[in-house]
């Protein structure tokens, strides 16, 4: 499920479900309407989960 994963980011990157929203998505309120039942795209769950992909490769590498 999408919002374990996005829970789970942003715990391990201490990152505010708004900053992330609006760095994965452009929608600061992205995370908060996940946690209020917003079921999103398929297209945007692929967007998201690559972003936590490389945002966590390039905070290891850097």
């Amino acid at each position: 499920m999408l919002i374990r994963r996005i829970e789970k980011f942003l715990r391990e990157h201490d990152m505010p479900a708004t900053k992330f929203g609006r760095l994965a998505t452009h929608d600061p309120r992205f995370v908060l309407d996940l946690r209020n039942g917003r079921t999103p795209r398929t297209d945007t769950e692929r967007r998201v989960d690559g972003f936590m992909r490389s945002y966590g490769e390039m905070r290891h590498a850097g």
